[in-house]
Parts: C-alpha cells; structure tokens; sequence
C-alpha cells in the first residue's frame, strides 16, 4: 500500500506538470499552434516571440506555479504533520513537475525546456539559490543579449549556489540533474550559440 501513495503523487505531479500553458496560451490568444512557430517548444520565450509578452507572462507564471504547486502542498502538508515522506519523494516530485514540462504527455512527448518549472519547484526546497540563479540569468541575458546563455547559466548556479547554501545529498543530486535537463534541452541552443547563429533576445 505504501508504493501506491508513493507512485500516486509522483504521477500526479507529472500530469499537473505536462500540462501545455505555452500551447493553450498561444492558441487561445493568437491562435497559432506553438509547435509549428518558431523553435517549436512551448517554453515561454518561443511564446513570446509567437504569441507576444501577455501569453508569454501568463505561461511564465503558470509554468512555475505547476512546479511549485506539488512542492509547497507537501511541505505544508508535512509541516502541519498531515503526511510524512521521505525526503527523496519529495525531490521526485519536483522532478516529476520538470520532465512533465519537458515530455509531456499532452503533447506526445514534446514540450519546454523546464527553466520556469525548475526555478517553481526549486523555490520552497532551496529558494536562496533559485534567486541567485535568476540574478545571474537577467546579468547574462543583459550582458549578452542571449536567452539561452542565460538560461544555461542559470542552471549551473542553481546547482553551485545550492551546493553551498543548506544543501542535503538528495538536493545534491536533484540540482545536478534538474541542472543536466536544463542544459540538455539546451544543445540546439548551445551549437548555435558556437556557431554564431543563435538569435538575440527581443
């Protein structure tokens, strides 16, 4: 029975995080399919450039409220001591909002490149890094004019920031691997960024 209210809300929080916001926002207001604009992701970059910065705030913001949603229902949850989880679970669960963003089901497999969903589900766990590593984005994307410099910056700093700031082995490895998807999601980014080619921010 145990397994059950383990796996429960691990599919759960995957499902939550699979839901498309960048596709719904798009359609609903421009009436575009994302998918077939742009770069293609629903992320919210691609959405601002397709369907303008109203869609793109409001999928900002939802995406990170899915992330944050399952996390912060079970901290509070253990707080008031309703449940208790190991804290392994925990980290699952944030992980699972994130590969839902990135491979969701709604969108056979397909989907974002997780930084808004990361940075929501990672706010309650470690929320000094979350801010450290948004500083760097908006330093990099300034200094720069790429997103996806920033972005990957940012990923790297949630990792390291964490590392130094009231890290626990299981948030150790959840940063490393939040951080690897980030960067992942990243690599057509990371060619053209070599390349030359990659486009500046708007």
């Amino acid at each position: 029975m145990e397994t059950y209210f383990d796996i429960l809300p691990i599919v759960a929080a995957y499902l939550l995080g699979s839901i498309p916001f960048g596709y719904i926002f798009t359609l609903k207001m421009k009436g575009k399919d994302i998918r077939k604009a742009g770069t293609g992701f629903i992320s919210s970059t691609n959405v601002r450039r397709v369907a303008g910065p109203r869609a793109a705030f409001y999928t900002q913001l939802c995406d990170m409220l899915k992330g944050l949603l399952p996390v912060m229902t079970v901290w509070l949850l253990q707080s008031y001591l309703v449940i208790h989880l190991d804290e392994p679970l925990i980290y699952a669960l944030a992980l699972a909002t994130i590969l839902g963003h990135n491979f969701s089901i709604f969108m056979k497999f397909k989907g974002g490149k997780g930084i808004n969903t990361t940075l929501g589900a990672s706010l309650i766990l470690n929320p000094i890094a979350v801010v450290a590593s948004v500083l760097v984005y908006f330093i990099v994307k300034w200094l720069s004019g790429y997103v996806a410099l920033g972005a990957i910056c940012l990923a790297i700093t949630l990792s390291v920031s964490g590392f130094f700031i009231h890290q626990t082995p299981h948030q150790f490895y959840y940063f490393l691997i939040a951080t690897g998807l980030i960067i992942a999601m990243h690599i057509p980014n990371i060619k053209r960024l070599i390349k030359g080619t990659e486009i500046k921010s708007r």
